[in-house]
């Protein structure tokens, strides 16, 4: 028997590594399975590569045994196993190969550290969070000897030749008080499902199953060995060997979701890097798709091994309504959720899969249009924040999302819009600032009908927020009919210019109202209304810094809107001919007050309204 010592840096973070490296103890299985399954997977690659291994007999499996009573678990697998040497080696070493580095970056704060320890090898090591003592029986495929490892995770290690029938590994847990709750049948198969449920590998667990006796009238123990996994990681498997069925029930079982999904995208990537996905779009958007503590729905595996599914880095935000599976072969077991953040491995993974996803959208889209539709009904507002926060994504997007038209029933892409645009038409024109009926009515579309130009209706209320910051399509710019400038495409040159001679009411106007506006001028946009108000390019619309300061931005400054007149409308006519006297400055009111109403802004005095309006009224009832 020998007595050996951990390294130095072992005795010094083994305790950190207890308690600091998971935040579940349950994880201490996983990465014992884990172990196996690496161990497997390595014996497997041998027999197959290896002429030496090619004869060897190689039955893949991992054993879970339990014994409730002793409070025991032993995990054997018929993997590769390990030698003298080995034991040493692997299980005397924590991050053999990067020890000194790991050092050097410990701050002495343990959530720092933490988050570094993920960075290393050192899963064994976290069953010693719910065992006092750790047995390890090993033999070496080729290799005849075995040999034991003990150790109670505090000062070293003993290894001494032990006896094993075959090559593999054996793990016995002495639970402490803490891992007692996993001395349980129930238990246990219930982490297997949850981490460990698609290892290739079949998992046995055996264990003493309590049966009612009938002609005893007592429950009887029976010792059953019962398979607990799946051994199936159906996302592995190529598409030609999965049916939509096939599909449709992993689907279930990690969504939890009664229905069957809209579609789905599965995907194989070797080279550089090596993952699996395989993405869902549920049929209903989640309930808590809104909720700034939604639930993502992506999980991320290791090698076939769960990592986490709670980690709102696997995809951005606006498409959380994805549901699936990330698997990689290239990222550690160990890696935390702080590391996943700076992880390159990842980060290539996520631009990848977002661009398979918006890929495949695309293709549905234009294949099966009504299909798409239903999507769209579901998710076309978070692919409008995907608008406003994916640049690099931001044109596949545009053309994903749908929207409202004067033009066409139901919902229309830009790519349709850009079709139907007229001769000479420079620009695609789209109206903000309410709800859809406001909007249809608005006299700002009075100009566009009148050329038959089609206007988009985008009636949600993160639209103007979202399209303020994107200017063209397709190299087709894409204009607010709420904004001032926008008057400049509609001009029609062959139209005489009445500006001078409407000069006088105008600037009487601008008098009138004082700072409520920055300006009053001719409007070329009106054609039945006689008055409008406009924004400038760079200023949110009335009706969006209402919502501003409905959220709670007091502070917004407060930019004054333009008041276009209609110069071919008979109240400006009539106003143009009058003097100057309270008729002329109430009407002059109520043109303002009326654009104001149209827009779907409130007004600020009501009352003062009222009172012009009745003045007005007694004049001609």
């Amino acid at each position: 028997m020998s007595k050996l010592e951990f390294q130095t840096e072992v005795s010094q973070l083994l305790q950190l590594i207890i308690h600091s490296l998971y935040s579940h103890p349950e994880i201490f299985l996983r990465e014992l399975i884990s172990n196996s399954s690496d161990a497997l997977d390595k014996l497997r690659h041998l027999t197959l590569t290896d002429d030496a291994f090619k004869t060897l007999a190689f039955n893949p499996r991992i054993d879970l045994v339990l014994d409730e009573e002793a409070k025991t678990l032993s995990i054997a697998d018929t993997g590769i196993g390990m030698n003298e040497e080995d034991l040493v080696s692997h299980l005397g070493t924590i991050a053999r190969s990067g020890t000194k580095k790991f050092l050097s970056q410990l701050s002495g704060d343990q959530k720092k550290d933490s988050n570094l320890i993920g960075q290393f090898g050192v899963g064994f090591y976290s069953a010693f969070m719910v065992a006092d003592k750790i047995e390890v029986i090993s033999r070496k495929a080729g290799e005849e000897a075995a040999w034991k490892w003990v150790s109670d995770g505090k000062t070293g290690f003993e290894i001494s030749p032990a006896e094993r029938a075959e090559a593999g590994t054996t793990v016995l847990l002495h639970f402490n008080e803490e891992g007692s709750q996993y001395a349980n049948s129930w238990r246990l198969q219930e982490v297997v499902k949850k981490y460990s449920n698609h290892i290739a590998f079949p998992i046995f667990l055996t264990y003493d199953k309590s049966e009612w006796n009938a002609e005893e009238k007592k429950s009887e123990k029976t010792r059953v060995t019962e398979q607990v996994n799946a051994a199936s990681a159906l996302w592995r498997r190529s598409k030609s060997e999965l049916t939509d069925e096939d599909y449709k029930e992993l689907y279930k079982s990690i969504s939890g979701d009664p229905q069957d999904p809209l579609f789905w995208f599965h995907t194989r990537a070797e080279g550089t890097l090596d993952y699996t996905t395989l993405f869902y779009i549920p049929a209903k958007a989640p309930l808590d798709l809104y909720q700034a503590e939604y639930k993502t729905g992506v999980k991320l595996y290791v090698k076939r091994v769960f990592i986490l599914d709670d980690s709102k880095d696997l995809l951005p935000q606006y498409l959380r309504f994805v549901r699936g599976i990330i698997d990689s072969e290239d990222l550690p077991l160990n890696v935390s959720r702080e590391i996943l953040q700076q992880n390159r491995v990842l980060t290539s993974i996520r631009t990848a899969s977002v661009k398979k996803i918006l890929s495949e959208l695309k293709g549905i889209a234009t294949k099966e249009p009504e299909k798409y539709l239903e999507f769209v009904k579901e998710y076309n507002r978070p692919l409008k924040e995907g608008i406003h926060g994916d640049y690099a994504n931001r044109e596949t997007l545009l053309e994903l999302v749908r929207f409202k038209s004067t033009k066409v029933d139901g919902l229309t892409g830009l790519a349709e819009v850009k079709g139907r645009m007229k001769d000479g038409q420079k620009s695609i024109y789209y109206i903000t600032g309410g709800p859809e009926n406001l909007l249809r009515t608005s006299p700002l579309l009075e100009i566009y009908k009148k050329k038959d130009i089609e206007v988009l209706i985008l009636d949600d209320d993160i639209d103007e927020i979202v399209f303020s910051q994107v200017e063209s399509f397709d190299g087709t710019d894409l204009k607010s009919v709420n904004k001032a400038s926008t008057s400049e495409d509609l001009k029609d040159e062959s139209e005489p210019e009445n500006t001078e001679a409407l000069a006088p009411l105008l600037a009487r106007i601008k008098l009138t109202l004082g700072d409520k506006v920055k300006d009053v001028r001719v409007s070329s946009r009106l054609a039945d209304s006689p008055s409008c108000i406009v924004s400038d390019e760079e200023e949110p619309s009335l009706q969006m810094q209402q919502m501003l300061r409905a959220m709670g931005q007091k502070d917004i400054p407060l930019p004054k809107p333009t008041l276009e007149i209609n110069p071919d409308h008979e109240i400006v006519k009539k106003l143009l001919a009058r003097p100057e006297d309270t008729v002329a400055d109430d009407a002059a009111w109520l043109l303002f007050d009326q654009a104001l109403l149209m827009e779907g802004v409130a007004l600020s005095d009501p009352a003062s309204f009222v009172q012009r309006l009745n003045r007005v009224l007694k004049l001609t009832v």
